[in-house]
């Protein structure tokens, strides 16, 4: 019982880190398709991108 809290508590530590791994999108990405162009336009920022099915997973912003 003692080694299962410590277990659980890393568990989920693990799994929070590969979820995370997984984007790096800000709370600022706003990705909006314009299929009449054919691209991906940030609502938050301005950044363009060619429209790949998806958005992107990246922030695009000129930092």
């Amino acid at each position: 019982m003692l080694l299962l809290l410590p277990l659980l508590a890393l568990a989920v530590l693990l799994y929070l880190w590969l979820s995370r791994r997984g984007s790096t999108l800000t709370r600022q990405c706003l990705w909006r398709q314009n299929r009449a162009r054919g691209l991906w336009r940030c609502a938050a920022c301005g950044a363009e991108t060619p429209d790949a099915g998806r958005p992107p997973r990246h922030c695009l912003r000129k930092s």
